[in-house]
């Protein structure tokens, strides 16, 4: 129930880049999340140490819609001992163990994927979400840090419509790809796990492209290197989903999705009629598959949603240029 001066308090959620849990931080008596990471991670002395300096990096991002990450931290515990964390392994004596963990920023509200439960959401708020959310990337984009994993259930909304970004840059802070060895043997070494945008704790072998296939951009599925254009395709896709309520590309299985992904046109025609012509034609530079010709700087989609909605804009004429 405890990791060092934290007290869990609810368990909020897990996935392939670790167990996240509600915590009072006692203090400084303040509530945050906490994130415990992957065995695969904290067992490997390399792969921690890259994550420390990865982690580092990821705490110098200071801005309002995007979730801090506070501290990395370890304390010892005893398997079985101290619910809700998990309980001793099947045929084990109780034995103590060290956990590592993320100290982040709490963002209270509804994640996004649950509010596109509800279905599709109105244009004026789209467009809200959308430039806070260019905001956040312009941000993290400015200090070389890349997101790798943007999608719904990694934004969270609170009820006063303030927009925070989660999980920024674990993606590759949690990547297996090796930390020994000179560039050119990083660069050999098979895509994998390395390029999936959404690790698992359980890593079964290389070559396996696992994670939140529907929002990986082209290169990602093809097993290429990603960067900040891989972000600004997500967005695109984000946005879509928000003004469609349908996720493009999602199929039965992972293959089938990324295939979707590399090939299947994007129906822009599916778009509401209230859609500002200047945002459809920002989405279409967005979801170009050839990233040589997709939006290059999140700054220029956020300079065109200011236009937007602060009414400047010519809806039927030109709209200010892209790079």
């Amino acid at each position: 129930t405890t990791l060092s001066h934290f007290k869990i308090t609810a368990k909020l959620g897990e996935g392939g880049m670790g167990e996240v849990y509600r915590a009072e931080d006692t203090k400084l008596g303040r509530d945050v999340a906490i994130k415990v990471l992957p065995d695969a991670v904290a067992q490997d002395p390399e792969r921690l140490a890259r994550f420390e300096r990865e982690a580092k990096v990821l705490a110098a991002l200071n801005h309002p819609n995007i979730a801090a990450i506070y501290s990395l931290e370890s304390a010892t515990i005893v398997d079985g001992v101290g619910e809700p964390l998990a309980g001793p392994r099947e045929g084990a004596s109780p034995s103590p163990r060290t956990i590592h963990f993320l100290v982040m920023e709490l963002a209270e509200g509804m994640d996004l994927a649950e509010r596109l439960g509800r279905g599709a959401i109105p244009v004026d708020e789209v467009l809200q979400i959308a430039l806070q959310l260019a905001e956040g990337l312009e941000a993290a984009h400015e200090k070389g840090i890349i997101h790798r994993d943007l999608k719904p259930a990694n934004i969270k909304i609170d009820d006063e419509s303030k927009v925070k970004v989660l999980d920024f840059g674990l993606a590759k802070a949690l990547d297996p790809m090796t930390v020994t060895g000179t560039d050119q043997d990083r660069n050999q070494s098979p895509p994998a796990l390395s390029l999936s945008p959404t690790l698992t704790a359980q890593m079964t072998g290389a070559g396996v492209i696992l994670g939140t296939a529907a929002y990986m951009s082209p290169e990602q599925a093809k097993g290429r290197t990603a960067d900040k254009r891989a972000d600004i395709w997500a967005f695109g896709l984000v946005c879509f989903e928000m003004l469609t309520g349908k996720k493009l590309f999602a199929a039965e299985s992972v293959a089938e999705t990324l295939a979707g992904v590399i090939k299947t046109d994007v129906e822009f025609d599916e778009l509401p009629d209230d859609v500002p012509l200047a945002f459809r034609r920002l989405l279409r530079r967005c979801l170009e598959r050839d990233p040589r010709n997709r939006l290059h700087d999140i700054a220029d989609g956020r300079i065109v949603l200011e236009e937007i909605l602060s009414g400047s804009p010519d809806e039927t004429g030109a709209t200010p240029q892209i790079s």
